[in-house]
């Protein structure tokens, strides 16, 4: 049996049984792994290890796998950082649970993606720390996942142009195929390329043109990948934003 230290990002979790669980996390060291794991609700010195697997929590584990085992298996597992706001605002646990979603939809080779890996823990920092503009924070996570995920926007954008989705570049003229963002989204998508998640406040949009980005990008991401058309979350994202 051999053991291993890591830090992963839950994403999903499914019971098994009266005290155990399958946990799906994206790992540092070992990218999308499943994990069984046994005695989730302890006694009352244990504490409750359920409350660990919540969707975007940031852990510390030591895991081991065996020849005998389908699924790895985890112990001494605690908080990597203490999440001071996602798990208390509607907000925030919305987005997380956006994003969980998303991530345990397309995510699925494992093997390590230290950027990947980075990019998403340095995004629950930063969503768990921010003040102003958390409601366009979901619309940043994609614009920079699609960079992860090998279909970023492949050309600088010009004032007035279209984004073209089949094609992932801006153009001045409207695309013949008409799989495109229209040019209020577009301009937004620009945007959102050039804004660090701190500045997010800045960005001003209204509940309709943020609903329809969102649908532009979801657009996007589905034309690279099908399971994207699947994600349950959305609804929720548009009754809270």
């Amino acid at each position: 049996m051999k053991s291993y230290k890591a830090r992963g990002i839950v994403l999903h979790t499914l019971r098994y049984g009266e005290n155990s669980m399958v946990v799906f996390m994206l790992t540092d060291s070992l990218g999308r792994q499943n994990y069984m794991v046994q005695g989730v609700k302890g006694g009352k010195s244990r504490g409750n290890k359920a409350a660990l697997f919540q969707p975007m929590f940031v852990l510390e584990f030591e895991g081991y796998e065996s020849s005998k085992m389908q699924m790895h298996r985890v112990r001494d597992v605690r908080a990597a950082m203490p999440l001071v706001s996602i798990p208390f605002d509607v907000r925030k646990s919305t987005i997380s649970l956006f994003m969980a979603e998303v991530l345990y939809r397309l995510v699925k080779e494992a093997e390590p993606n230290s950027p990947l890996f980075d990019f998403v823990w340095e995004s629950v920092c930063a969503l768990d720390s921010m003040e102003d503009g958390i409601a366009n924070f979901h619309l940043w996570f994609l614009v920079m996942l699609s960079s992860h995920l090998g279909f970023y926007p492949g050309n600088e954008y010009v004032q007035g142009s279209w984004f073209d989705i089949q094609n992932g570049i801006f153009t001045p003229v409207m695309p013949t195929h008409r799989l495109m963002l229209d040019v209020e989204d577009t301009a937004v998508l620009a945007s959102i390329m050039e804004t660090r998640p701190e500045n997010l406040g800045g960005l001003k949009m209204s509940r309709e043109r943020r609903s329809s980005f969102l649908s532009a990008m979801l657009l996007y991401f589905g034309y690279h990948l099908d399971t994207m058309h699947h994600v349950r979350s959305v609804q929720i994202l548009r009754d809270v934003f």
